[in-house]
């Protein structure tokens, strides 16, 4: 059972190893955890529906309190701080259920005659406010796109797979594996996120150096809109003026439903494998990433740690004993305080990633990097989808955690970074509500390209004494970083989509004209407002 106010299944628990709660407490302070609302008393809270009847759709649609909990929030700081608080604000009237693209389309029409507000729902993971529901005299009505879940087709000799846009990750590559496929896509909300949800908000998986992201994976597929059915159709290239699928991908659906996906996919590799290398210091470290990328070295993923992040996760680790064994061999060779961690994966046939890995090497061992081998690689593949389960332990003790994440060129990299970290770290001390309190703070760069990288950085801070106070202090410190991010040549989102909380940076990384040119591709298929209203744009 999925949990109705927290992160994955309600049975799964990531525990914070007793060293990981003593670093924390003495970087930010013990903390104290404020009391969670219960379902029930939530529940009560659920006024009646709004939504008119109507009997073309009437049985799509839930109006059940729990339902509507259940679908009222993502899984931002915010809208964790809402559902651990109960006081949610705003509910959706209903939950619609299609299987089909008809039904979708029943439903949009529903909608335009009945002025309701439409949501498209994935798998719920949005950090960035996507499928929130505002305060609105329209009724609200939530489409979980979980009916339409399965692989449709698959033209082996295309290699084109086409999916229901509500499968979930996992359900993408069991249906693949059974033909000998994999689409290769992995983000880290992977377990719970949908096909279709990536194509809205522009995902980037961890293999992204392998695949590709999403945009390069999306080959066409169906659109529902209020205008009537977009087919986009399979071509491999072309010429032919402005790609109308770079119109889909990204829009957060404010131009219509996607409920069908086709993807290029890849056979199943003959082997796999992630590997850890420690440098140092940062500077050899990030110029060792940068030469690997730059020289087209066959890596399926890169993921450099600062020396703060490295730090961290060996404090997190457990099993303190090894940690400290690797730890003195580590110092004996040179990486001592300020190492950072590299985790790269190699992903083919056997001959192919034996050449790769010693070409890896050699450019690493340029660079003072001390190889160790696969073990830790492994540990990192073994968590790499379950990392977000560590916030319900960190909340249990009193904390919270979220994170920033952008891109930018190469030689603005350590620039932004700084700026970013030095502004979340001291930021809650800019404020006299909460000038005692500290913040921990650590980067990786996450997505590597010839051009630069991806900033993914992470802030713990400790819940104040309110849920009022907790989100103000999160307010300050995302607002002003993101102000930050935007003004130094920084993306506002690489991977996180816009939603409605990156919305008011937009336009200074769009300018005038192109937020312009967005609004009007908004209009043009949804002139009323009805879809996702103030997400992308405000």
């Amino acid at each position: 059972m999925r949990r109705w106010n927290g992160w994955g299944d309600e049975q799964f628990n990531l525990e914070l190893p007793a060293q990981g709660q003593s670093f924390l407490a003495e970087r930010v302070g013990s903390g104290k955890p404020l009391t969670d609302a219960s379902l029930e008393s939530v529940c009560e809270k659920v006024p009646d529906t709004r939504l008119p009847a109507d009997a073309s759709v009437d049985e799509l649609i839930d109006t059940s309190p729990e339902t509507r909990v259940r679908h009222a929030r993502g899984q931002s700081l915010p809208d964790w701080l809402a559902m651990r608080s109960g006081e949610f604000g705003v509910f959706p009237d209903g939950v619609a259920r299609p299987h089909s693209s008809m039904e979708v389309q029943k439903l949009l029409q529903y909608a335009r005659a009945s002025n309701v507000e439409l949501i498209p729902y994935g798998g719920g993971t949005s950090v960035a406010g996507h499928i929130t529901p505002l305060a609105s005299n329209r009724p609200v009505l939530t489409v979980d796109m979980g009916g339409m879940n399965r692989l449709i087709d698959l033209d082996r000799e295309s290699q084109i797979a086409t999916f229901g846009a509500g499968t979930p990750g996992p359900l993408v590559e069991s249906q693949l594996r059974a033909h000998g496929y994999t689409l290769g896509h992995f983000p880290q909300s992977f377990e719970l996120s949908t096909i279709g949800g990536w194509v809205a908000s522009r995902s980037s998986g961890q293999q992204s150096l392998r695949y590709g992201r999403i945009e390069q994976l999306f080959a066409g597929g169906r659109v529902e809109t209020l205008q009537g059915t977009l087919d986009l159709p399979t071509i491999p290239a072309s010429s032919a003026g402005p790609d109308i699928r770079e119109m889909i991908l990204g829009s957060e659906g404010r131009v219509g439903l996607i409920t069908e996906v086709k993807v290029r996919v890849t056979r199943l590799p003959e082997h796999e494998s992630f590997h850890v290398v420690f440098f140092p210091d940062w500077d050899s470290a990030r110029n060792a990433c940068r030469s690997l990328v730059q020289n087209r070295t066959q890596l399926s993923m890169l993921r450099l740690s600062n020396a703060m992040e490295t730090e961290t996760q060996l404090a997190l680790a457990g099993h303190p004993h090894l940690i400290g064994m690797l730890e003195k061999v580590l110092s004996l060779r040179g990486a001592d305080d300020g190492k950072c961690m590299m985790t790269f994966g190699l992903t083919g046939s056997k001959h192919q990633c034996s050449s790769v890995r010693q070409e890896a090497k050699r450019i690493c061992s340029q660079y003072k990097g001390i190889y160790t081998g696969t073990r830790l690689g492994k540990k990192w593949a073994e968590k790499r989808f379950t990392m977000p389960y560590l916030r319900e332990a960190l909340w249990q003790m009193g904390y919270a955690v979220d994170t920033l994440e952008t891109a930018t060129d190469w030689d603005n990299v350590d620039n932004l970074l700084g700026l970013m970290e030095t502004s979340l770290r001291e930021g809650l001390q800019a404020r006299k509500e909460s000038r005692n309190e500290r913040a921990h703070v650590f980067t990786h760069l996450s997505h590597f390209y010839g051009q630069g990288c991806s900033i993914y950085t992470t802030y713990v801070f400790r819940v104040a004494d309110s849920y009022d106070e907790t989100l103000a202090r999160w307010q300050h410190l995302k607002n002003t970083t993101s102000e930050l991010i935007v003004r130094n040549r920084g993306t506002i989102s690489h991977q996180h989509g816009v939603g409605k909380d990156h919305a008011p940076f937009l336009p200074v990384e769009k300018g005038e004209l192109g937020m312009l040119a967005i609004r009007s591709l908004c209009q043009t298929f949804d002139p009323d407002g009805i879809l996702n209203p103030k997400t992308l744009i405000e």
